[in-house]
């Protein structure tokens, strides 16, 4: 017989943390809705823009293409936008929720290592010196400077003895210098000025398949890095005594994290601009859903980031018609006080 005094701690226990079946079936749920709401929000993005077309014309335009000014629009126009919309979302959620791991930091996003200011520089570079001015064009100069600007960050964080803190000291560092650099040349030449502006502030307006093609390579491989990174970034979470203990080989995970970084970080904001909150919202965001296991919180990252995108860029679409917001205007009106939201309580601020 078992005694009450044994048996009701154990039953508070049992009570406390249910099995880790029961935990991998809610996330695996959770996850499965939230693909029914990517697709649910991709087929909107498709559906609704400045223009109302029906839904009958939508679909013509998808299955029965004549070349119609309506299903231009739907075809050449919208189907692009989207699907860059569903990569950079991809891109952006997995970049955030990686440095974040990778630095131990739940308030990091790329911009914290400078890779959003390497590809700002890139860019007006190619604007005011080669004189550079279509979207095709940008995509190669920001991945370049995305690409270095990550090599600079991690050669000054340590290279080999590299540490959250010193990549998070390094990356400010670059930031503000090539950030200098960029108002420098911005104000010597207005032209470039012009041009600039509305690259930054974060658009899908231009997406063509061109564009789509460009980037879908490299956030593909970046992709599948990130989601490969999952355990050793659940060890590094830990600590780098446990993580040695345990087996992970920490130079080997900071560089391959930095690389699938820039792989998608720099593909994302070559197409698109640097847009803000969707890096570090949704993945501080979902470690509320899955807990802090990294292996959980990439994939549901990679869903819900493109869903915020999509759903930002219908609302902009639908409230300025016939013109429209761009996507990195709504991503901030929206995700600036849900983000205050989120950090001021206490078991998000605690992940």
């Amino acid at each position: 017989m078992v005694s009450p005094a044994k048996a009701g701690p154990e039953t508070a226990t049992d009570t406390a943390a249910p099995p880790p079946r029961r935990h991998t079936a809610r996330r695996a749920a959770g996850l499965v809705v939230s693909l029914c709401a990517l697709v649910a929000v991709a087929a909107a993005s498709i559906a609704i823009g400045a223009k109302p077309i029906a839904l009958g014309d939508v679909w013509h335009g998808l299955a029965h293409y004549t070349g119609s000014d309506t299903d231009v629009v739907v075809k050449d126009v919208r189907l692009p936008r989207t699907l860059l919309g569903l990569l950079v979302g991809v891109g952006l959620g997995l970049a955030g929720a990686v440095i974040q791991a990778l630095t131990r930091n739940p308030l990091a996003d790329p911009g914290l290592l400078g890779l959003n200011a390497g590809a700002s520089a890139a860019v007006v570079s190619a604007i005011s010196f080669l004189g550079v001015t279509s979207l095709t064009g940008y995509v190669w100069f920001a991945f370049l400077g995305t690409a270095i600007a990550s090599v600079l960050v991690y050669a000054l964080g340590g290279s080999r003895g590299a540490t959250p803190v010193r990549l998070a000291l390094a990356g400010t560092a670059v930031y503000a210098a090539l950030y200098g650099y960029i108002n420098s040349v911005q104000l010597l030449d207005s032209a470039a000025l012009d041009k600039m502006r509305f690259w930054t502030v974060g658009s899908l307006a231009s997406a063509n398949m061109t564009v789509v093609r460009q980037v879908a390579p490299f956030l593909l491989v970046g992709v599948v890095l990130a989601l490969l990174l999952g355990r050793s970034l659940n060890a590094v979470a830990l600590g780098d005594d446990t993580a040695r203990s345990l087996g992970t080989n920490l130079v080997r995970t900071r560089a391959l994290s930095m690389l699938a970084v820039t792989l998608l970080c720099g593909a994302a904001t070559a197409a698109c601009g640097p847009i803000a909150f969707v890096g570090l919202m949704v993945p501080h965001l979902v470690r509320a859903l899955t807990g802090p296991d990294v292996r959980w919180t990439l994939p549901y990252a990679a869903v819900l980031s493109p869903v915020l995108l999509l759903g930002s860029d219908v609302i902009g679409r639908v409230l300025a018609r016939p013109a429209e917001l761009q996507v990195g205007v709504v991503t901030s009106l929206v995700g600036g006080p849900v983000f205050l939201y989120l950090v001021r309580r206490r078991r998000m601020a605690e992940l």
